[in-house]
């Protein structure tokens, strides 16, 4: 099939090379002229045969919100519009309804597979009308893996499993972190990228994320090269929110979220409390600058 691919970034670029590679034709756009095939959205649009079929893959928040209504307002009823990028299921679901209204069809589809997604494949999870999920089914098997995709529901339904998928996330990270961070600090000298591998060969806790840690202690043993400052980009924080609209505890999701915001603190002015209070109420020695 065709598709006009909007957003050649690391993760844009490699899917549109994927669905290239599985015989499909892909137009890109991209604001850097360095790697875009058309100067302009309306030139993308033009080349396209209806009923067009729009795959965004821009930043969450403004960036995705003014690239689809740049890109409704070009094109006709019967086309279709995906956004594959991290957007909140809520947006997305408006944007759905907003889209609907022109005669458009809108796709929101959460995509997991990071940098390793152009040889290994994407893992799709799809909100949607049938209608819609069937017309883009072609460029979702070029792009997952064998069984790596799937119609989980309604517009939105997408982006809600995917926020769902990048909490759990946050809360294995912080697993793996913990338990390495206790056997860095151990007295025995332990080889990190040889427990890594270990693990990997048939224990409960092998994952590809260990795999990962794996080649990352490979790099650098004692990861001394790196600071201790993990961003967060949205996901985590929003699968928190949900769980609380829904009553739902989630301690270890919500754990993993506030201990990437301790990750930014310096010197954290609640420790300080922490430790005046502890002088001022039983003596303990202090630490001053």
């Amino acid at each position: 099939m065709q598709i006009g691919m909007v957003g050649l970034g690391r993760m844009g670029a490699n899917m549109a090379e994927r669905l290239r590679r599985g015989g499909h034709e892909v137009i890109g756009y991209d604001r850097d002229p360095k790697v875009s095939q058309v100067a302009t959205l309306s030139e993308l649009v033009a080349k396209l045969n209806a009923p067009r079929a729009v795959w965004l893959m821009v930043p969450s928040g403004d960036a995705t919100e003014q690239s689809i209504k740049e890109v409704a307002g070009l094109l006709q009823p019967g086309d279709l519009v995906v956004d594959g990028g991290n957007s909140n299921f809520r947006d997305s679901i408006r944007r759905g309804a907003e889209l609907a209204e022109r005669g458009l069809l809108f796709v929101d589809a959460g995509t997991s597979g990071g940098i390793w997604g152009l040889e290994n494949g994407y893992c799709l999870m799809v909100g949607g009308s049938d209608e819609a999920f069937a017309r883009m089914e072609p460029a979702l098997k070029a792009l997952a893996p064998e069984d790596g995709y799937a119609h989980v529901g309604p517009v939105g339904a997408g982006h809600f499993t995917k926020m769902v998928h990048n909490g759990i996330e946050y809360a294995m990270l912080e697993a793996y972190a913990e338990g390495f961070e206790i056997l860095e600090a151990s007295t025995f000298g332990l080889d990190l990228h040889e427990i890594a591998r270990l693990w990997n060969r048939g224990s409960v806790v092998r994952s590809w994320l260990l795999e990962l840690a794996e080649r990352a202690f490979a790099k650098d043993p004692r990861l001394s090269q790196l600071r201790g400052y993990v961003e967060d980009s949205g996901e985590g924080r929003w699968t928190v929110l949900e769980a609380i609209n829904e009553n739902v505890p989630a301690p270890t999701i919500a754990l993993s979220l506030f201990r990437r915001f301790a990750s930014r603190q310096a010197d954290s002015f609640a420790m300080k409390v922490i430790a005046a209070l502890r002088n001022e109420f039983g003596g303990h020695a202090v630490k001053t600058e």
